[in-house]
């Protein structure tokens, strides 16, 4: 058994683990990213194909993407990998993390035990199952990212199962008693037209549906599907009952396919399965309880939190019970919630282990709140949150909740790193550019030059918070400082329409609505120039690689202004940029 050390062990490489893993060890944190997949991104991975959801619900909330790493990575499978095949997106994962300082992967390797002192963990024991090594992995702190609270239950963790009484939190979605009901799996599969007539025979241990027992499961799409293809939860639990429920989502996959293709006119006579998911989609096992549980009334109230270090925006989205067994109900209920609210950071530690951090959808929550924090942009900006977290518990030797003294700090960082949380302004005193006048020879009513330094990165009801300008004629932006300066660091925000989607997805309908290749909006060319005395002292022309955030790193060049010119786009004829840093 090889024994290893690191500062910080995180168990699931879902999207959250993957963003967690990649924040901490960014800011110098020695990292472990476990996995017993053979690639990364859980739900959103070739192994299930479910497309990222998060605030945005579809396009249907303007300007409430997700920002931070999760777009990071999205907006770079956007540059490379235009049609969104699912295992071009699994290669930019594996890329993301294993070529990332300071973290090592290690795939296909499943824990199997905790060591725990008491209520901490010391260690995890893990099993890599394609080269038959066993490893004992110690670590400072440790954040459970598995999904199904693993790591968390194992050690002692509190957790919950099924869902709270309606009495428990004041939840009106909540059912009147308690019970251990929770949503269940999903087993996707994706179809192509091949131009000629495709037969398809039935196997025969395939389920058998009419439409009458379909009437209230839209299947008109045919290309791709279907989330309400969901079984366990109920009689049958999701974790112990894995093995099981896969095989009955297999009969119902090809039974559906069987009446899509023979069972009536679907226009489907020229379709034939491209692939259909052996591994199903998990939405809900246990939930780990931290120093607060989000309710259905901070989801709707859009609670004010002054630990805020994520949001969520997605509907209470709430399954039947037994999904496609009930075939009497509609297979979910959408209710919205008031746009976008916050997520705390004491629901991402533990309440009584004193180093595990909490991500994904196994944070601390109601079931009905579950309903919404569960989708996968959500967990993204949840992981990150909760790695910058971990690594300043690290290097501060601090543990989760002592951390709770410095959130405002946490909350500056994510910030920085191109996060956002509602209500949260950059107040950054090391930031030159909040004391900048600035000005620019040209600009579109409402989106004056000023606005880069309001301290908010994204248009948030109605306010641009967005410097914009013609394209045409290169235009620049002014940044005149207070005075001299030794400048190291230009960071900006460029715009790159948080109002569309940039999911990978198996569905023709979320991809119609997608632009191939980087949103047209995002400079594609910009030049920087630090002035002194208004004489150029040093130039820099950068790409922005199809990116958001762009950090540039100069060496202590003494200015008293910054201009920033705007060269091309990827095709917008106006050039937007919402924040600019000077460090």
């Amino acid at each position: 058994m090889k024994t290893q050390h690191y500062d910080f062990v995180v168990v699931g490489g879902g999207m959250s683990g993957v963003c967690a893993a990649i924040a901490a060890a960014r800011r110098g944190v020695k990292t472990a990213l476990i996995h017993n997949r053979p690639v990364l991104g859980g739900n959103a991975s070739s192994e299930i194909r479910m497309h990222i959801c998060g605030a945005d619900h579809h396009m249907s909330v303007p300007n409430a993407r997700e920002t931070g790493i999760i777009e990071e990575i999205l907006l770079e499978n956007k540059r490379r990998n235009p049609e969104m095949v699912y295992p071009i997106f699994d290669s930019i994962l594996w890329e993301k993390v294993r070529y990332q300082e300071n973290l090592t992967l290690y795939l296909n390797t499943h824990m199997t035990e905790v060591l725990c002192d008491g209520d901490r963990i010391d260690a995890v024991y893990a099993l890599q199952m394609t080269t038959e090594k066993s490893f004992c992995i110690f670590g400072t702190m440790f954040l459970d990212a598995t999904g199904d609270g693993v790591l968390g239950a194992r050690a002692g963790a509190e957790y919950r199962i099924g869902r709270e009484s309606s009495s428990q939190y004041g939840e009106s979605l909540a059912p009147e008693k308690e019970d251990p009901y929770t949503m269940g799996n999903s087993l996707m599969f994706k179809a192509r037209d091949m131009g000629h007539k495709v037969p398809f025979i039935k196997p025969f241990w395939a389920n058998t549906y009419t439409e009458e027992q379909l009437k209230l499961r839209d299947h008109s799409d045919i290309t791709s599907g279907y989330w309400w293809i969901e079984l366990g939860g109920g009689e049958q639990d999701v974790i112990s009952h894995g093995e099981e429920l896969r095989d009955e989502l297999l009969k119902a996959v090809f039974g559906v396919w069987d009446h899509i293709k023979n069972g009536g006119e679907h226009g489907a006579g020229q379709m034939e399965l491209e692939w259909v998911g052996f591994l199903p989609g998990k939405r809900e096992s246990r939930r780990l309880i931290g120093d607060y549980v989000l309710t259905e009334k901070d989801c709707l109230e859009s609670t004010r939190f002054e630990d805020a270090v994520a949001y969520g925006g997605w509907p209470m989205d709430i399954h039947t019970v037994e999904g496609f067994l009930n075939e009497s109900d509609d297979p979910t209920v959408w209710n919205q919630v008031n746009g976008i609210y916050s997520i705390p950071y004491r629901c991402l530690y533990s309440k009584n282990i004193r180093n595990l951090f909490l991500g994904g959808r196994a944070i601390s929550c109601s079931h009905v709140a579950f309903s919404s924090t569960r989708v996968m942009g959500t967990c993204a900006v949840v992981g990150q949150a909760a790695g910058t977290a971990a690594s300043m518990a690290v290097t501060r030797n601090l543990g989760p909740r002592a951390l709770l003294d410095c959130v405002g700090e946490l909350q500056q960082e994510l910030l920085k790193d191109g996060c956002y949380i509602p209500f949260v302004f950059n107040c950054d005193s090391a930031d030159y550019a909040r004391q900048a006048a600035v000005t620019a020879a040209c600009h579109i009513p409402g989106n004056e030059p000023e606005k880069v330094i309001s301290g908010v990165a994204r248009t948030v009801e109605g306010e641009s918070n967005c410097w914009r300008a013609p394209i045409e004629g290169c235009p620049s932006l002014l940044l005149s400082l207070p005075g001299k300066k030794p400048i190291r660091e230009v960071h900006l925000v460029l715009d790159s329409n948080l109002s569309r989607e940039i999911t990978p997805s198996i569905n023709q309908g979320v991809l119609s609505r997608q632009k191939s290749g980087p949103p047209p909006e995002l400079l594609k060319e910009y030049e920087v120039e630090i002035l002194l005395d208004g004489e150029v002292v040093d130039h820099i022309a950068a790409q922005s690689q199809g990116q958001r955030l762009q950090r540039l790193y100069i060496d202590g060049t003494e200015g008293d202004a910054v201009r920033i010119r705007a060269i091309s786009t990827y095709g917008s004829r106006e050039a937007g940029i919402f924040e600019v840093r000077i460090y």
